[in-house]
C-alpha cells in the first residue's frame, strides 16, 4: 500500500536530471533534447495513476553483502532507496550477516526476514527487488506477483526457458509491474545505437557481435564447514544437493550450471538484450543456434559453465548474431554501409557522421528511459509496462539458454521456433528447457 509523503518533484525536472549526463557521456547534443521530448511524450500519453498517497514500500530479497559476496541486490536497492517517494522497509536473506548488514544500511526500522514467503505475506509491502542467485529468480518472482507485489528482478531473469514462460504468463495474469534488471536499456548510448541501426544509418543490418568476458575456471574445491549464520539448505532450495564450499555460493554461483549459466547469462543477458533491441527481435528471437565452446574442468566440485565460446544465432530477417568471449566488451552492429559499436563507456561509428547527424523527425524512436530503477518506480505508479518487462527479459535470456543447451549437446546446429517456443526437431534439446526441482519446491 502507498503511504503519504510531502515530497513532490516535477516530472520535467526529473527528466532533465536523468538526461543531464547524455552530453557528458560524449553523445551528440541533438540527442539530449530528443530524449527529453520522447520520454515526455510517452508519459503524457496516459496520466500518472497515483492513489491518494505516494510512498512506495519496497523490500529486497537477496541483498547480498556489502563487503565481498554478491552485491547486486544491495546496490540496486540502495539506488531505489534514493528515489522520490520510496522507502526500503524490509530485507530477506538466508545469510544472517548479509540480512543484518543490509538492514543497518536502510534504517533501524527495517524488518529482517529469513524466509521470503513470510516477507511476501506482509500487506504493507508494495514491491520487491530480487537479488538472489539465478536459480531462485523464477520461484520468487512468481510467488511475489501472486502475492500482489510488483517485481524488479535482477538479470538473467530465469535459469531455464520454461521458467521464463511461466514468469511471463504470471505477469499477464496478475497484471503486476515487472522490470528485468537489464539496465543497459536505460543507458542513452545503447538506445542511440539501436535507434541508429533501426533507422538504417548503417544501411541494411547484416551482422551483430556481442563481445562478452571470458569466464573463470575453478576446482576441484574441497568441502568446507558451513557457518551457523548461513542456511545453506535454503540457499540451495530447488537446486540439487551438493557439497558446501565458499567457492560455490554468493558471487561464485555464476560458474555452476545448477544455479546460473556463466558469462553467457551474466553478460549475455546484457549484450544479447541490446543486440535483439537493435535487430528488432524483442518479441521473437533467433531461428537457429550453433556453438563452439570450451568447458570447465571435469570432476566433482568444479565450475561447470563454459568460459570460452562462440555462439552463432540466425534470425528470420537474415541477420546473424555472434556471441563470443573475444574482443572488446560491447556490441558491434555491422551494416552494408558501416558499423556502430557501443559499450558502457563509449559509442562510436565507422563514420562519425552516423552519430553526429540527427535522425529525421519521422524516425523510429525506442522506449526512452534514462534511469532503470526510476522507470520501475514510475511504472509502479502509472501501471505502464517498464522498459524491460518480463516478455523482453524472457526473450533476451532465452538466447543465453539456447547457447548453453547447444554447448551441452556438443555444439550441434539446433533449430528454434520462436513462435512455438521449442526446438521443432530435437527432443533431447526440448528436454533441457526445464530443470527438476529438489524436494517440495515447485512453480
Amino acid at each position: 500500500m502507498f503511504k503519504s509523503t510531502s515530497m513532490q518533484w516535477s516530472r520535467r525536472e526529473l527528466l532533465k536530471g536523468a538526461v543531464a549526463g547524455i552530453t557528458a557521456a560524449g553523445l551528440p547534443e541533438w540527442y539530449e533534447s530528443a530524449a527529453i521530448a520522447s520520454e515526455m511524450e510517452r508519459d503524457s500519453a496516459t496520466p500518472r495513476r497515483l492513489g491518494a498517497n505516494e510512498q512506495i514500500n519496497i523490500a529486497v530479497i537477496g541483498p547480498g553483502g556489502r563487503k565481498g559476496g554478491y552485491r547486486q541486490g544491495f546496490g540496486d536497492t540502495m539506488g531505489a532507496s534514493r528515489k522520490q517517494g520510496v522507502k526500503i522497509v524490509a530485507v530477506c536473506d538466508v545469510d544472517k550477516t548479509h540480512a543484518e548488514d543490509a538492514a543497518k544500511a536502510f534504517g533501524p526500522d527495517t524488518k529482517i526476514y529469513h524466509d521470503f514467503r513470510e516477507l511476501l505475506a506482509n500487506p504493507e509491502i508494495d514491491a520487491v527487488i530480487i537479488g538472489t542467485p539465478d536459480h531462485w529468480h523464477a520461484l520468487i518472482s512468481i510467488a511475489a506477483m501472486r502475492a500482489g507485489k510488483d517485481v524488479y528482478c535482477e538479470k538473467p531473469m530465469t535459469l531455464t526457458i520454461d521458467e521464463g514462460k511461466r514468469v511471463v504468463q504470471t505477469m499477464h495474469k496478475t497484471k503486476r509491474v515487472f522490470q528485468t534488471g537489464s539496465q543497459q536499456r536505460s543507458d542513452a548510448r545503447f538506445r542511440l545505437a539501436c535507434e541508429l541501426v533501426r533507422n538504417g544509418k548503417i544501411g541494411k543490418l547484416k551482422n551483430v557481435t556481442a563481445h562478452l568476458p571470458t569466464g573463470p575456471i575453478g576446482g576441484p574445491f574441497a568441502p568446507e564447514p558451513i557457518s551457523s549464520d548461513f542456511d545453506y539448505n535454503f540457499w540451495l532450495g530447488p537446486a540439487p544437493e551438493a557439497d558446501y564450499f565458499l567457492g560455490r555460493t554468493h558471487g561464485n554461483f555464476r560458474w555452476f550450471l545448477d544455479y546460473s549459466g556463466g558469462m553467457l547469462t551474466d553478460w549475455g543477458a546484457h549484450h544479447n538484450d541490446i543486440a535483439q533491441w537493435g535487430i528488432g527481435a524483442d518479441g521473437s528471437g533467433p531461428i537457429s543456434v550453433e556453438a563452439v565452446g570450451k568447458g570447465n574442468m571435469i570432476g566433482k566440485n568444479c565450475y561447470t559453465t563454459f568460459p570460452e565460446f562462440e555462439i552463432t544465432y540466425k534470425y528470420a530477417n537474415g541477420v546473424t548474431l555472434l556471441s563470443t568471449n573475444r574482443g572488446e566488451n560491447g556490441v558491434d552492429f555491422e551494416g552494408e554501409n558501416g558499423n556502430v559499436f557501443v559499450s558502457r563507456g563509449t559509442i562510436r561509428a565507422s563514420d562519425p557522421n552516423i552519430i553526429s547527424d540527427a535522425l529525421p523527425a519521422n524516425a523510429e524512436r525506442l522506449y526512452a528511459s534514462n534511469d532503470h530503477m526510476q522507470n520501475f518506480v514510475d511504472c509502479i505508479r502509472n501501471r505502464k509496462l517498464p522498459i524491460c518487462n518480463a516478455e523482453v527479459g524472457y526473450r533476451s535470456v532465452t538466447t543465453c539458454h539456447l547457447a548453453n543447451i547447444c554447448l551441452r549437446l556438443g555444439g550441434r546446429l539446433l533449430e528454434w521456433d520462436p513462435k512455438a517456443e521449442h526446438f521443432p526437431h530435437d527432443r533431447e534439446a526440448n528436454g533441457m528447457m526445464k530443470r527438476q526441482y529438489r524436494g517440495d519446491w515447485k512453480l
